[in-house]
């Protein structure tokens, strides 16, 4: 009986063991990576990728933006939602001017974040290396006159979970890589026999207990040349870096 007792509370032992190992104790919910707390601000610099000149140059223009939470509401189905006002200003001798309005929810699985009438699925939970899930599965990209076919059929994927992040002069503990997306079709625009190509790239990283501190975006398409019309893209491009938070 002594030898079966014993047996038995190594076994424990071992089982609690593995299981610290492979990782089912202590992995972060998505709300740890996206905590959403009225009053809560991060800032950042922000470059905005146009392309000017009946999309024949493309620039980058800066800015510094300050994402707040500012209250807690409910959505258009009564789930319990965050505010999120955006303000801008060129640099820090400007005052901050409102200029978007975001709204975020908080889910037993992840966490939705609807911009300019998109419902993206930004984060789910378990936060862990290689979960795979359709972050636009909200978004219609099917209608004949949607605007953002491009976003169809995305992967969202975690990479580094819980690894250092450094940010100019801001050291994070602990931050996750999602990665969206990494495409591009067609030909080099830069050959002059290109006809059509499209680049749509996408990813963000968000601090533990933070928010996102880093999120670089790019889509255009480029149309050739053609007798009387010139060459052209159309699309534009987002990096934001962080720079403070509360």
């Amino acid at each position: 009986m002594n030898k079966l007792i014993l047996l038995s509370i190594t076994s424990i032992f071992i089982l609690a063991g593995c299981k610290k190992q492979d990782g089912t104790i202590n992995i972060a919910a998505a709300s740890d990576y996206l905590p959403l707390n009225v009053g809560k601000f991060i800032t950042y610099n922000l470059d905005s990728t146009l392309y000017i000149n009946f999309g024949s140059k493309d620039t980058v223009v800066k800015y510094q933006v300050q994402d707040r939470v500012d209250a807690q509401v409910s959505d258009n189905i009564g789930r319990t939602a965050f505010r999120i006002l955006r303000f801008i200003r060129k640099d820090s001798t400007q005052s901050w001017r409102a200029n978007n309005t975001f709204l975020a929810i908080p889910t037993s699985t992840g966490v939705e974040f609807v911009e300019n009438n998109h419902r993206f699925l930004k984060l789910v939970s378990p936060v862990k290396e290689n979960n795979t899930w359709k972050g636009n599965t909200y978004i219609d990209t099917y209608s004949i006159n949607s605007d953002v076919k491009y976003l169809d059929d995305w992967d969202y994927t975690y990479f580094n979970v819980n690894t250092p992040l450094t940010l100019g002069n801001i050291q994070i503990d602990s931050s996750v890589t999602v990665k969206q997306r990494d495409e591009f079709l067609g030909q080099d625009p830069h050959i002059a026999s290109t006809q059509y190509a499209e680049k749509n790239f996408s990813i963000e990283k968000y601090g533990k207990n933070i928010g996102l501190v880093y999120k670089e975006f790019l889509h255009f398409e480029y149309q050739g040349g053609q007798p009387g019309r010139p060459a052209y893209y159309i699309g534009y491009g987002v990096k934001m870096t962080m720079t403070g938070h509360n």
